[in-house]
């Protein structure tokens, strides 16, 4: 390792597991259309703590990414708008922070992988050039030393062959090596906090575990606080220590990833696990959620769920739940969540 390297190392400065990364506090976040005011994101809170991996779940539109994307500060405003809320990085408000200062968080404090890797590379420059950009950039490494750590990265995440490769185009690379280099820049500079948005889409099963796992090795040996984001229930539950499960734009429930997967508190959450196929019920018809998540300008009264859910009543439709404690370490935003848990 070269001496500029451990400079890279311990210029981000030091911390301890479990120590408090990020706190997301009552967040809004509009968008401006035509049809009106879209409300993605509706009052969602969290932490993440170091060496923690917190699954971020829910169905495409839910709030999702959006989320992702204003801890990143990479929205585009306008249309999007935040109209309340803070993200507390270690103690400071990233959204009341001038551009300059965030830019200096974003890649080296706080970094993102996005899910298509193919539209998120640029294709007319090497991956090992992309790499180095990180180093030349943030680290003021010289184009030789940067070469030399992007062979080392491309290495670490396992890429074949890494000193012929990293010379090649995106386009020479499958999707789950793109992916790989996808990671290998996310972790260049050492984050604490990493965001995966949706890491395995359009991948197949093997390559996805593969994904899967490698995250997790590199979640383990940094340390960082890992932000898993998808869809797929089955790709987090051997990873994840905590999921909160969003719906139009709200967090419908927080939980250990064991306790939700084996006794959800939110209708929701059980509709999605009862939706996942099991060895067990071969030739049975696949549970399915009724109906079509809201339109965000037009979210329905009450619980934002109760159109979809079989167990909604009246109060329902006219009260909105608060996310509250049903349990030791369990919280979700229904009026009979204690009903739920109890099957």
């Amino acid at each position: 390792m070269t001496s500029q390297h451990q400079t890279a190392l311990s210029s981000t400065g030091s911390f301890e597991v479990g120590e408090r990364l990020l706190d997301v506090e009552d967040l809004h976040v509009e968008f401006h259309t035509r049809d009106g005011v879209a409300k993605a994101i509706n009052g969602v809170d969290f932490s993440l703590d170091a060496g923690e991996t917190l699954a971020i779940l829910g169905e495409s539109g839910s709030g999702k990414s959006v989320t992702a994307q204003a801890i990143m500060g990479i929205l585009d405003m306008p249309p999007a708008k935040i109209p309340a809320g803070r993200i507390l990085y270690r103690g400071e408000d990233l959204l009341a922070m001038p551009e300059a200062k965030r830019r200096g968080i974003r890649g080296p404090e706080i970094s993102m992988i996005f899910q298509d890797a193919l539209s998120s590379l640029n294709p007319v420059f090497p991956v090992g050039w992309q790499i180095g950009e990180m180093f030349r950039v943030h680290r003021g490494m010289n184009r030789s030393d940067a070469y030399e750590q992007a062979v080392r990265l491309m290495e670490r995440v396992n890429i074949p062959a890494a000193r012929e490769r990293v010379k090649s185009y995106p386009h020479q690379f499958s999707g789950g090596m793109r992916q790989r280099i996808m990671i290998a820049m996310s972790i260049a500079l050492d984050p604490k906090v990493l965001i995966a948005d949706e890491p395995t889409t359009a991948l197949d099963v093997t390559v996805q575990a593969q994904i899967m796992n490698l995250l997790q090795e590199l979640q383990e040996e940094y340390h960082m606080g890992l932000i898993l984001i998808t869809h797929d229930l089955g790709v987090v539950a051997d990873v994840a220590d905590r999921i909160a499960m969003m719906y139009a734009g709200r967090i419908v429930e927080r939980a250990g990833v064991y306790e939700a997967y084996e006794a959800p508190a939110h209708p929701y959450t059980r509709g999605l696990i009862d939706s996942i196929p099991r060895l067990d019920q071969k030739g049975q018809t696949l549970a399915a959620i009724g109906g079509l998540p809201p339109n965000l300008t037009r979210i329905p009264p009450g619980c934002a769920f109760n159109p979809r859910c079989p167990r909604a009543e009246e109060i329902c439709r006219t009260e909105v739940p608060a996310l509250r404690e049903v349990a030791p370490g369990r919280e979700a935003a229904c009026h009979f969540s204690e009903e739920v848990l109890r099957g």
